[in-house]
């Protein structure tokens, strides 16, 4: 009992040693802890900017889908840039950035 006699009475009081223990608890062990929210918080920023980034790229996709159907040069323009098609009487030259080479 000599070693508990060095030991301040405010460390033996068993509603603080409960507190502390209780907060150790919530604060790192639990499933609902705090790291877990603030990674949780995070990903749901960066779902949010994907699901931003993503819809203007349907809003872009279905307007080139439209002018696809509904304009002819455009499907002139597409061929020609995506599937480097030609006509018969034309040269191609495919000049590429030394940025997209690599």
């Amino acid at each position: 009992m000599k070693v508990l006699s060095h030991i301040p009475s405010w460390l033996k009081n068993k509603y603080l040693i409960t507190g502390v223990a209780f907060l150790v608890w919530i604060f790192f062990f639990d499933p609902k802890d705090i790291p877990s929210s603030i990674n949780r918080i995070d990903t749901y920023n960066k779902l949010q900017k994907s699901e931003q980034h993503l819809t203007k790229l349907i809003a872009e996709t279905t307007k080139d889908l439209n002018l696809l159907k509904t304009n002819p040069r455009t499907i002139e323009k597409y061929a020609r840039e995506n599937y480097m098609m030609k006509k018969d009487n034309e040269d191609l030259f495919i000049v590429k950035s030394p940025s997209e080479s690599k």
